[in-house]
C-alpha cells in the first residue's frame, strides 16, 4: 500500500475509537494487530504501553549496536467530536482533538516501512538502517504523563536505544512544515493553587473582618509584576484562570481560591519563580491579616533538544527542517524522555484554522507524509 493511503486509513481506523488516559483496550489492539505481522518483538513494558523492536542487527548479521527510538502517543482527549468527518468518532465525549491519532499512524507506518526494508536487499537495508529501531507507542500523554513510567519500566536499557525521536502536529504551521529548535523547545508546566484563608464579617463591619477577596486580588497583581520582571531574564509565564472567593455580596469573604499554571524553559527559572510567588503571596495576606496556602505541582519538564543530536538531525533533514526562534510555551510529556535518554522533539504544521483540543479539529492525512518522510530520515542516521 502506497504511504498515503497507509497513512490515511491507520489515522482515520484510530480516530474512530479515541480512548483517554491508560484505558486504550481497542487501541492497543489496533496497534497490536498492525505490529504483530511485522518482524519485531511487540511487549508490553508498563501499563497502557506498547513496544516494537527491530533486531535489524541480528536480521543483517553484523554485530550489536544501539537502537533509534521513535515515540507515539495513544490517549485522546474528553471532547464531544464536532468536526464532521465521515470518520469521526464513534465514542462519545471522546475525541482525537490532539492529533494523537497522527502520531500513532506515522509511527506505524515507519514500522511497516522497517519491515520492508529488512525484507528487501540486504546492503540497501544496512545502508538505510545503520542502527535497531524501537517504537514505543504510550498511554496518558494528556493526564498523569505516560512517558514517566515507559522510561521507569526499563525498556530503552532493554534495547539498548541512546537516542529518541518524537513529533507533534501544529496548526500554526504551514502544512507539512517541519520545525524545531536545538535546547529549549516546550515549558515546564506546574499547576499553581493558592488557598487564602481570612475572616467574614458584614461589609457594614469590615474592619472586624480579614478580607480573602482583598488578599487574593493583591495577590493576582503582583504575580503580573514578579512575572514581567522575570521574564525579562528568560521566557517565562503565570496565569491564573480560576478563582472562586465568598459566599454572598454583602459579606466580607473568608476564603479565597485561585488556580493557575506556571510556565518556564528551566529549572532555575522555576525555582526563582516558585520564590517570587511565595513571597507575593505571604505579603498581600499579612497585608490583609490572612494566612494562606501555596502549592506547584511537579508537573512536566521542559522539552529540551538535545544540541548535540539535533545538530546530528538538522544535518539529515538539511532543507526540510525550518528553524524556531523562540521556545513555545506548551508543555509535552517528551521531556521526560530527554531526561532518560538524548531526545529531540519536532512540529509538524497542519496549517489548520482550528487550533488543538478543539472539538473541530482536523488535518489532512497528507501532512503525515511529510512526518514519515522525515522518521525515515532519522532512522538512517548512524
Amino acid at each position: 500500500m502506497e504511504d498515503l493511503a497507509l497513512l490515511t486509513k491507520f489515522r482515520q481506523d484510530l480516530h474512530r475509537i479515541p480512548e483517554l488516559d491508560f484505558d486504550l483496550p481497542e487501541t492497543i489492539a489496533y496497534v497490536h494487530g498492525v505490529l504483530d505481522g511485522l518482524s519485531c518483538e511487540v511487549t508490553s513494558p508498563c501499563r497502557g504501553c506498547v513496544a516494537a523492536f527491530f533486531d535489524v542487527d541480528a536480521k543483517l548479521g553484523r554485530p550489536h549496536g544501539p537502537a533509534t527510538a521513535i515515540r507515539a502517543d495513544m490517549d485522546a482527549l474528553p471532547i464531544t467530536e464536532r468536526s464532521g468527518v465521515s470518520f469521526c468518532s464513534t465514542k462519545p465525549g471522546h475525541m482525537h482533538a490532539c492529533g494523537h491519532d497522527g502520531h500513532m499512524a506515522m509511527a506505524l507506518a515507519a514500522a511497516c516501512w522497517v519491515n520492508e526494508v529488512l525484507a528487501g536487499d540486504a546492503t540497501e537495508a544496512a545502508h538505510l538502517l545503520p542502527r535497531n529501531v524501537l517504537f514505543v507507542f504510550q498511554p496518558a500523554e494528556e493526564t498523569t504523563g505516560g512517558a514517566r513510567l515507559v522510561c521507569e519500566s526499563g525498556v530503552f536499557e532493554r534495547y539498548g536505544a541512546d537516542r529518541i525521536f518524537g513529533f507533534h502536529v501544529w496548526p500554526d504551521l504551514p502544512a507539512g512544515t517541519i520545525a524545531s529548535r536545538p535546547g529549549p523547545l516546550l515549558a515546564r508546566a506546574s499547576e499553581t493553587h493558592l488557598n487564602v484563608h481570612g475572616t467574614s464579617s458584614h461589609i457594614a463591619k469590615s474592619a472586624d473582618g480579614h478580607d480573602a477577596l482583598l488578599a487574593a486580588a493583591h495577590f493576582l497583581t503582583e504575580v503580573e509584576t514578579l512575572m514581567a520582571r522575570l521574564s525579562q531574564d528568560e521566557p517565562c509565564l503565570l496565569k491564573f484562570g480560576h478563582m472562586e472567593s465568598g459566599t454572598v455580596c454583602n459579606a466580607i469573604s473568608a476564603s479565597s481560591a485561585v488556580e493557575g499554571s506556571l510556565r518556564v524553559f528551566s529549572d532555575n527559572m522555576f525555582d526563582c519563580a516558585r520564590t517570587g510567588v511565595e513571597q507575593c503571596a505571604a505579603q498581600a495576606c499579612e497585608a490583609y491579616g490572612c494566612t494562606y496556602d501555596l502549592s506547584f505541582a511537579t508537573g512536566y519538564p521542559p522539552v529540551d533538544n538535545d544540541r548535540a543530536l539535533y545538530a546530528l538531525a538538522a544535518g539529515a533533514l538539511g532543507d526540510t527542517l525550518d528553524g524556531i526562534e523562540e521556545p513555545l510555551l506548551i508543555a509535552e510529556d517528551f521531556a521526560f524522555y530527554q531526561r532518560h535518554l538524548p531526545g529531540v522533539f519536532f512540529l509538524l504544521g497542519t496549517g489548520t484554522s482550528e487550533p488543538l483540543h478543539s472539538d473541530k479539529f482536523h488535518m489532512d492525512e497528507g501532512v503525515l507524509a511529510h512526518g514519515l518522510a522525515a522518521y525515515r530520515t532519522l532512522l538512517g542516521i548512524a
